[in-house]
């Protein structure tokens, strides 16, 4: 799992762009969000999810 902090995504609509962004990316693999730390937490590799987030205007940063 890949952990992302994403310091632009603050509302439920952040939420499901993220999550749509990253869903081709994780497949059938969960995608936790959490709203209040503004993280994210998915399958894959950190620098594909942060491109993926980038396009969106979503900048994101690997935490792990």
């Amino acid at each position: 799992m890949t952990l992302l902090s994403v310091p632009d995504m603050s509302c439920g609509h952040c939420k499901a762009s993220v999550e749509a962004a990253l869903t081709p990316l994780a497949g059938m693999a969960p995608i936790t969000v959490d709203l209040a730390q503004r993280q994210v937490s998915v399958a894959g590799p950190a620098a594909e999810a942060v491109k993926a987030l980038a396009a969106i205007g979503f900048p994101a940063t690997a935490l792990s």
